[in-house]
């Protein structure tokens, strides 16, 4: 296959941008955009590092991340795997990504900007929950937002139910792949349990 590698031979496939994905963007919170990332449970971050990119999918029991003022997101850090492929990424290059999702609508809100990881006290304890506090916080500097038009999740069908019906590995099947010996049947069995209490 011969890849394209000129954006003049990539323009002439595509032709110009449609006036409105450019005349949409804003580069500071407003109050619809404000409405939808306070209604967002769920967001991806995307980060760029020396060794790649990653996409890391995020969520909360309410607003997924906190708008502290219209320039600047506030994303906690709540425990997991410990990999932190994405803080790692921020702190060697501040490049951010972040796409906004909420169930049932096909509209997306994208974010781009950049980032700090910091453990600043006063930040953490504006997420505390039940006396536990994220590990850190991603505060985000907007530079450019906007909604996403809705084709990719209505050609998806993502919100109604459209291929659930496919078998799909688990988590434990995932893990026994790579060693013979895992139980994989006791481990999803027992993860809803395990995850509680470190949920937050």
């Amino acid at each position: 296959m011969t890849p394209i590698k000129s954006i003049t031979d990539l323009e002439a496939i595509y032709g110009v941008p449609v006036e409105r994905s450019i005349t949409k963007v804003v580069t500071q919170v407003t109050p619809h955009y404000r409405r939808w990332i306070e209604g967002s449970r769920f967001v991806v971050i995307s980060t760029v590092g020396p060794e790649g990119t990653d996409g890391s999918p995020r969520g909360d029991d309410g607003a997924v991340v906190e708008i502290l003022d219209n320039q600047t997101l506030l994303l906690p850090d709540w425990f997991g795997n410990n990999r932190v492929d994405t803080l790692r990424n921020i702190v060697r290059d501040d490049r951010v990504s972040l796409m906004f999702m909420v169930a049932s609508n096909t509209t997306v809100v994208r974010v781009n900007g950049t980032a700090i990881v910091t453990t600043d006290s006063a930040l953490l304890a504006r997420f505390e929950k039940k006396g536990k506090l994220p590990r850190s916080v991603v505060v985000l500097k907007i530079g450019e937002m906007y909604f996403q038009c809705a084709k990719a999740l209505m050609r998806s069908g993502l919100w109604t139910g459209v291929g659930s019906d496919v078998q799909l590995p688990t988590a434990g099947e995932f893990l026994k792949e790579r060693d013979a010996l895992f139980d994989a049947k006791t481990y999803d069995d027992n993860y809803p349990e395990y995850a509680k209490p470190k949920m937050w």
